[in-house]
């Protein structure tokens, strides 16, 4: 088992930036970024792997988002720009074994997630 937490949420404008950042207790593991907008279901971002390398990004967020990892501090980053309205979701970090892509059922363990709210 691995514990997540989020933190950097919070409420900003479109066109804004907001780092978001997840604090994992354990190392050997891939993390994705997953976020659920009121009324949705929850959808995969970006995913990074255990040693920070190969991203693998969601189209809608393709050149906005970047995700990075600082494997010393065990701290996955999302740095998001250019934020739209339709950012305006909970945001949450999961870990892996096995992926850092978008299948939700290989994720063992959740964040408990964080509300960024994105006004025009």
């Amino acid at each position: 088992q691995v514990h997540l937490v989020e933190s950097g949420g919070g409420l900003v404008q479109a066109g804004d930036s907001l780092r978001l950042s997840c604090v994992a207790s354990g190392r050997a593991y891939h993390v994705g970024w997953f976020r659920q907008a009121p009324d949705k279901e929850r959808e995969f971002v970006v995913g990074i792997t255990s040693t920070g390398s190969q991203p693998f990004y969601a189209d809608s967020v393709k050149g906005r988002f970047t995700i990075s990892r600082n494997t010393a501090k065990n701290t996955i980053f999302l740095q998001m720009g250019s934020l739209k309205p339709e950012d305006t979701a909970i945001y949450s970090c999961a870990a892996s074994k096995v992926t850092r892509k978008n299948n939700r059922q290989l994720y063992d363990c959740w964040g408990q997630g964080i509300q960024v709210t994105v006004t025009t």
